[in-house]
């Protein structure tokens, strides 16, 4: 599998050039990507998010797959407004906001808006402007990005100030994400990331993974700085936990599965943020430079 993963992504080559009173805790703003579907991102995106707010943490998640909404679904959840709603000035921010279970904010998103497929300077500036005049006290944002390398997955994951890619070890899974990462990197400056793997049958398949990803970023990219956030194991509670829109977490506490999403948001939380703001603008970016200072 390493060696036809190692072809493919040398065929893969394209060009690029590389005063308000908040929290007293620093806000973390973390964008959960991914360059293909189906590796089970806005599962993490929940069940992570339940997870930090099971600690005591207030959480907002974005689902920003803004044309094909899914978060409000495996929350079980039936927004009466969406972020169409708010770049279409018919709703407040506040208006939009929808209550998750154990406090957590959502900020939902549409599914079958295909404007919503690709924002324009002027939403996207009025996107940022909205966030960061939210004046709830929140500790952490968890972005569920779309899949791929869209304009839309790169303005959300350059606009956070972390990014956590999550893979699999199908080959495509591999390739894409390293597509995603080197586009980040050569086009926008964003040089920290975090290998999540998903969805697999032991540790050691997630290392693997890990090590392939670590292996090509280092031969084609310099600079970048892959660490490896940990594994989530594959259980036959995720499926049963979808099909009943409830998040596995609350559902099978007990779950393994479960037990690793714990886990994962106590490593999560023990990691510092990378250091600085980097040049990109950033969501809630006066919060962000509280910190700094």
């Amino acid at each position: 599998m390493n060696r036809s993963v190692l072809e493919k992504i040398q065929d893969f080559n394209p060009p690029g050039p590389a005063v308000e009173s908040f929290s007293a805790s620093p806000l973390r703003v973390i964008a959960v990507t991914s360059g293909k579907g189906g590796v089970g991102k806005s599962n993490v995106v929940v069940n992570l998010g339940l997870a930090l707010a099971q600690m005591g943490q207030k959480v907002l998640l974005i689902d920003a797959d803004l044309g094909l909404a899914n978060l409000d679904i495996l929350l079980g959840l039936s927004p009466s407004f969406t972020i169409h709603d708010l770049l279409s000035l018919r709703r407040s921010l506040s208006e939009v906001m929808v209550d998750g279970p154990e406090g957590i904010k959502i900020l939902p998103a549409s599914s079958g808006i295909p404007e919503l497929a690709d924002l324009d300077k002027h939403q996207k500036m009025f996107l940022l402007g909205e966030l960061d005049d939210y004046s709830e006290n929140i500790d952490v944002v968890l972005i569920d990005t779309g899949a791929g390398i869209s304009r839309n997955v790169l303005f959300f994951n350059i606009a956070a100030q972390e990014r956590i890619v999550v893979a699999n070890n199908e080959p495509t899974s591999i390739t894409d994400a390293y597509a995603l990462i080197k586009v980040l990197a050569s086009q926008h400056g964003e040089n920290h990331y975090r290998l999540l793997v998903n969805g697999l049958a032991k540790p050691q398949d997630g290392e693997m993974v890990y090590r392939t990803m670590l292996r090509v970023t280092e031969r084609f990219l310099g600079g970048i700085s892959l660490d490896y956030l940990g594994f989530i194991p594959y259980d036959e509670a995720i499926p049963k936990a979808v099909l009943k829109q409830q998040p596995v977490l609350t559902l099978f506490p007990r779950a393994r599965v479960s037990r690793s999403f714990n886990s994962l948001a106590k490593r999560l939380w023990d990691l510092s943020a990378p250091p600085g703001m980097g040049s990109n603008i950033k969501f809630f970016w006066r919060r962000l430079l509280q910190y700094q200072l």
